[in-house]
């Protein structure tokens, strides 16, 4: 965030200190902010349902990159995650969805939701990256597992896939995990997976799980300590009254900053803290320790 954006939002945004205070962004000044500089950016946005009768789906993913990219033009994104549902149901809407995502200006990955209709080997030829991966920016890892088939179903991710990996990057910083679908069962459309959150339990690093799938879900729920945080939808035929995407923000400090663009103004912000504590204002203002 700059000056000029400091100066806008600061009478909405709590900052979490690296000492444990909590502190409204207007009880600083614009200086004491840029401090705290961002040293990774990135953007999540989920549930496009391209093909989906009587939707303006095509609308949609031209409103979601258009937004995108001007957000990225004034501060870049490492990344864009969309996380699932990209197409609704019928594999034909493949290379129609991807024509409109490849205008990104930025990386891009993929996850695939229950309506992505498609086997492994469809996905990596219409995608170029399997369906499950991970990726690494510096002292951060990512990992992307697929949460349903080419049927639709609701899954559990591949826990031993995921707990190889995590075994992997246990000595990174931090891990953020893109799922589709909620696998603690913290929503109507969610799963259940004791033994993923088995697995979890042994890797402290662990930042965030960012789920899709359940389109009136915009907010951050915690389980065990470890946010799972939403972002809505920004196609379809229902949830939240807007269509929108998440952006994340990794300060130095190592704390982290969240919010949804809605797809135009801020809303849902949040900041989080090392220590496992969660300051939200705007929309679903919850405190999580």
């Amino acid at each position: 965030m700059n000056r000029r954006e400091f100066v806008k939002y600061a009478s909405a945004i709590t900052i979490l200190l690296s000492n444990g205070k909590i502190l409204r962004a207007g009880e600083l000044n614009a200086g004491q902010w840029e401090k705290g500089t961002v040293k990774l950016r990135f953007v999540i946005a989920s549930d496009g349902h391209y093909g989906q009768k009587d939707t303006d789906y095509e609308k949609y993913f031209e409103t979601l990159v258009t937004r995108i990219n001007e957000e990225h033009a004034k501060n870049p994104f490492a990344f864009c995650m969309i996380n699932g549902d990209i197409i609704h149901d019928d594999k034909q809407y493949f290379p129609a969805a991807k024509k409109a995502l490849d205008k990104l200006e930025l990386k891009y990955y993929v996850s695939q939701g229950n309506h992505d209709h498609a086997t492994p080997e469809e996905w990596e030829s219409t995608w170029k990256m399997p369906l499950n991966l991970q990726f690494v920016i510096k002292e951060n890892s990512f990992i992307i597992a697929t949460t349903s088939n080419e049927t639709g179903a609701y899954l559990c991710p591949d826990v031993q896939w995921i707990k190889a990996r995590l075994e992997e990057h246990k000595r990174q910083k931090n891990v953020f995990i893109f799922l589709h679908i909620n696998p603690g069962k913290q929503t109507k459309y969610g799963v259940d997976c004791p033994e993923l959150f088995e697995v979890f339990a042994k890797h402290k690093n662990i930042r965030a799980v960012f789920n899709g799938h359940d389109h009136d879900e915009e907010g951050i729920k915690m389980k065990n300590k470890l946010p799972f945080i939403f972002d809505a939808h920004f196609g379809g035929n229902w949830g939240t009254a807007y269509r929108g995407f998440r952006v994340v923000e990794l300060m130095k400090d190592n704390s982290i900053a969240t919010y949804i663009m809605n797809p135009i103004e801020k809303i849902n912000e949040a900041n989080f803290k090392v220590n496992g504590q969660w300051s939200m204002v705007n929309g679903q203002s919850t405190s999580f320790s």
